[in-house]
């Protein structure tokens, strides 16, 4: 993108950001009424209208049923995807919202309801107007909250969700040449004040922004950290793979696990404390059957096994569970000189009945 951070987009530039995406089938657009995303359908229509063949665009905008105003939002987005000769659908989350966590919960079922839109036009990819600011803003987010090196990688680029490919081509351009492009073509977009709202965790964040900012931590920096991360956690990631590799060559001979993962114990303990830590992430979250673990809870299960490998390495090597212990749905224990991960017995329900 331009280094000048308030110029309009050009043609040019718009066409190298969706270039990847033009053998798609169809594509959705997800578009709230902002200027971000208001921008990326302008700039996907444009860059559409340019190609003799090229996906099928389809906006699809989801109301949360949270504010008033977004179905006036709506309505303006649908009136301005039919100005571009659009397909247009306004999806709604029904049901009662949560008391905590709204932003998650509001951001989970927008991402079901738009993988759901992707599906019945047949697209491949769902596109996100997530720009270098927000980039810089789940940064801050996930430093705060003491996350590892993976979600310090922030957002990617591409990901796979809810069966669908997600695609955030903004993710390098900033805020401000977005306004500047849609103010070139004079085009209106709304401002949700909940942008603004202190009561949420970002907003309080991105109004630090301006303070880093002058201290060298503007979005670009930040953006550019979390690149740097990512690629660190992408190599990280392929230590663990061959890992991974080595542990199963180590069972050769061994019976095979019926279900579950199993790890000698020794040849765990000699990796590096990060690849350990990450075997056990993979192993707890493919075997376990209450969501994700959490990061703190996972490096206190590994301190745990590396106590007992090293404090009772004979009775580690026979046939007694030194370590047992449960985690997201997931057994884990440490036999015969082996880690065992297997999926844990379902908890009894309890208002099941006593008697008979």
């Amino acid at each position: 993108m331009s280094d000048d951070d308030n110029s309009p987009i050009s043609a040019r530039a718009a066409k190298q950001l969706f270039a990847e995406l033009r053998s798609a089938p169809a594509l959705v657009l997800a578009v709230s009424g902002g200027p971000d995303s208001v921008a990326l359908m302008w700039l996907a229509a444009r860059w559409r209208r340019g190609l003799a063949r090229g996906p099928q665009l389809t906006v699809v905008t989801v109301d949360h049923g949270l504010r008033p105003e977004a179905a006036r939002e709506a309505r303006d987005v649908k009136r301005l995807a039919a100005e571009l000769g659009l397909a247009h659908r306004t999806l709604r989350w029904h049901g009662a919202k949560p008391n905590t966590g709204l932003p998650a919960a509001a951001r989970e079922a927008r991402y079901r309801l738009l993988a759901q839109a992707a599906r019945n036009v047949g697209a491949s990819h769902v596109l996100t107007a997530h720009t270098r600011d927000d980039q810089a803003e789940t940064l801050l987010m996930r430093l705060v909250r003491g996350s590892g090196l993976a979600g310090l990688s922030a957002m990617a680029r591409l990901t796979e969700r809810e069966g669908v490919v997600l695609v955030r081509p903004l993710l390098d351009v900033p805020k401000s040449q977005l306004i500047a492009t849609l103010r070139r073509a004079k085009i209106g977009f709304a401002d949700d004040p909940t942008n603004r709202d202190t009561t949420f965790t970002r907003p309080r964040l991105r109004a630090l922004l301006p303070q880093l900012a002058a201290e060298g931590g503007d979005s670009r920096s930040l953006a550019r950290l979390a690149g740097r991360l990512a690629r660190a956690n992408a190599a990280v990631d392929v230590l663990v793979d061959g890992a991974e590799r080595f542990l199963q060559l180590r069972m050769r001979g061994d019976a095979p696990q019926a279900r579950g993962r199993s790890f000698e114990a020794s040849a765990f303990a000699n990796l590096p404390e990060e690849v350990r830590l990450r075997l056990l992430l993979r192993a707890v979250n493919a075997l376990g059957h209450e969501g994700p673990a959490e990061l703190g809870k996972v490096e206190t299960l590994l301190a745990a096994l590396d106590q007992a490998i090293a404090a009772s390495p004979r009775a580690a090597a026979n046939g007694r569970p030194v370590l047992k212990q449960t985690l997201a749905g997931a057994l884990i224990s440490l036999a015969g000189g082996r880690i065992h991960i297997a999926p844990a017995p379902a908890r009894r329900s309890k208002g099941r009945m006593r008697g008979g």
